[in-house]
């Protein structure tokens, strides 16, 4: 499913961490195929495979090659089948069945069987870690193993009444175990650059910092099954790397990309001119999927950042409102927690966090810093070593140190020295699984509607790979987290989970920025399209080509 949970990682505030799965389903309409979508995946991704990777751009990727043992309807949100056709829940709620489709092929022509399914999730959960899956453990651990039952039919065993089990369960990415189960040294360095999966799309190209090309797999059984209908209609997705919204969205006009996000700022400013309206268009729509945030997450290891005191200081130092109202058009607001705003679990009471040096000031001063040596910057003594108010926050995105510019300037002037590193994807990432690094600016994506925080909140996850990179921990969230997994009554579970959002909003181990109220993105003229957008995708895998 994820791979770093939501993972990570719409760098702007929108894409959620596993191998996210393209979205298939309620199409069930006659679409013309052929064609080639131009997409363009921002960065390369480190790694593809699918097991060690950890990040957003190699699960879009993974999402057109490799499937759950069931889908979501993007319309519904409902469970509907994929590579099983059939499942059961045992009335304790201990353990799920399923029946696997017949006649499904890897891409290499061998077939897909429970020894695969068995292995996907023997190899997450492996003790000594042989794969690299530490960042995906917390998702299965209430998973007890895979059983195989009979050639066609396997059955997940619970430890304990998570009620994510079954999502768990049928979202689960199956790989096949030929492949990944014992590679030589030679075929580890292959698994970075190659997946063989049994989706409708294969690997056909990669080349790094260039291209990658997938090609549609003409045996995918999906093409004969009436559910999907309508979908997976290009005969190849040609993905790009541009890296600055403005190169990507004068390649959208110039014909070369057929897809688009776009900011609230592109959209406003960058997105006007004779061509909008007759060779690309800009769509801005409203849908019910989880949205994303950017943060500047503290590393709380750093002893700079240990105090809440210091974290509330720099986050009055933010000014949200300027920016809302200068970047973004007021047409995203402040967040206020740890998820957006919109979501059944978040507590809509807390107020956001407002601009105030005097405050912030003041709240520094108490904590003990001033500028003892008169140099401008506020100092104090820790651990027996005079520290200086400095640190620097990495940066992956050239489009958002903007934002960090403001909060620069505005922080130097009560004594705080910000300092902002451009940083390329692939070593921003490293440094985040090292815990190297003073602060960062990135951005989670929604994550599923019945949301788990676990991962990214969560002490457990705070180990060498995890998604609490900040090192973050807090006893009463940590037990209450814990409470919330075990219940299966949604309604009791909003409770503790907006207690656990007003609990880490009062810690503020985040500067939390915007949340959306749309999304936006632009698109060329020779895509066609059913509607603008799904209840929770905009489905861009449901477009076509005219013939």
């Amino acid at each position: 499913m994820i791979s770093r949970l939501l993972l990570l990682i719409s760098l702007l505030a929108g894409l959620s961490m596993l191998s996210v799965e393209a979205a298939k389903g309620p199409g069930r309409f006659d679409a013309p195929q052929g064609g080639t979508f131009n997409f363009n995946l921002s960065s390369t991704p480190p790694t593809l495979n699918p097991l060690s990777s950890t990040d957003h751009y190699a699960s879009i990727i993974q999402g057109y090659v490799f499937e759950g043992l069931l889908t979501r309807d993007p319309d519904t949100y409902e469970w509907v089948p994929s590579l099983a056709t059939a499942w059961t829940i045992a009335k304790d709620g201990m353990s799920f069945t399923f029946t696997l489709r017949a006649g499904v092929v890897w891409q290499d022509g061998k077939p897909l069987t429970v020894e695969d399914v068995k292995f996907s999730f023997d190899a997450i959960m492996h003790p000594e870690n042989k794969y690299h899956t530490a960042h995906m453990k917390s998702y299965y651990e209430n998973i007890k193993g895979v059983e195989i039952v009979n050639p066609t039919t396997v059955k997940f065993l619970v430890k304990t009444n998570y009620f994510k089990n079954f999502d768990t369960a049928a979202g689960l990415s199956v790989i096949p175990k030929h492949i990944y189960e014992n590679p030589t040294k030679k075929q580890k360095k292959k698994l970075n650059k190659m997946i063989t999966g049994s989706g409708p799309y294969f690997l056909k190209s990669f080349k790094r910092g260039q291209k990658i090309v997938l090609q549609k797999n003409e045996k995918w059984w999906g093409a004969k099954v009436d559910y999907n209908k309508g979908g997976s209609n290009f005969k190849r997705i040609y993905m790009k790397f541009i890296k600055q919204d403005t190169i990507a969205i004068e390649t959208l006009k110039k014909g070369k990309l057929d897809f688009v996000g776009l900011t609230t700022e592109d959209y406003m400013k960058k997105t006007t001119g004779p061509m909008w309206g007759k060779k690309v268009f800009k769509k801005k729509v409203v849908n019910d999927a989880p949205q994303g945030y950017s943060f500047i997450g503290w590393n709380q290891k750093k002893p700079i950042f240990q105090s809440r005191n210091v974290r509330l200081a720099l986050y009055h130092l933010v000014n949200r409102g300027l920016m809302v109202k200068k970047f973004l058009y007021d047409m995203e607001e402040m967040a206020i927690g740890p998820w957006y705003k919109r979501s059944i679990y978040a507590d809509n009471t807390i107020k956001p966090i407002l601009f105030n040096p005097t405050k912030a000031l003041k709240l520094l001063r108490a904590d003990g810093w001033k500028d003892s040596d008169k140099d401008g910057i506020l100092d104090k003594v820790i651990n027996g070593r005079k520290t200086k108010m400095s640190f620097t926050i990495l940066e992956p995105r050239k489009e958002f140190e903007k934002y960090l510019t403001v909060f620069k300037e505005d922080a130097r002037q009560v004594g705080v020295e910000v300092k902002i590193q451009s940083i390329e994807w692939s070593s921003f990432l490293k440094l985040l699984d090292e815990k190297n690094f003073d602060a960062v600016r990135l951005a989670w994506s929604g994550g599923s509607v019945d949301l788990d925080p676990k991962q990214i909140w969560h002490s457990d996850s705070a180990r060498a790979g995890g998604s609490n990179f900040i090192s973050y921990k807090n006893k009463k969230v940590d037990k209450l987290i814990d409470e919330a997994r075990l219940l299966m009554d949604r309604k009791q579970r909003i409770v503790k989970l907006k207690e656990v959002f007003r609990e880490i909003a009062k810690d503020v181990p985040y500067v939390f920025f915007f949340n959306k109220k749309y999304s936006l993105y632009g698109h060329s003229k020779k895509m066609n399209m059913a509607k603008d957008t799904f209840n929770y995708t905009i489905g861009y895998d449901f477009w076509w080509i005219e013939k």
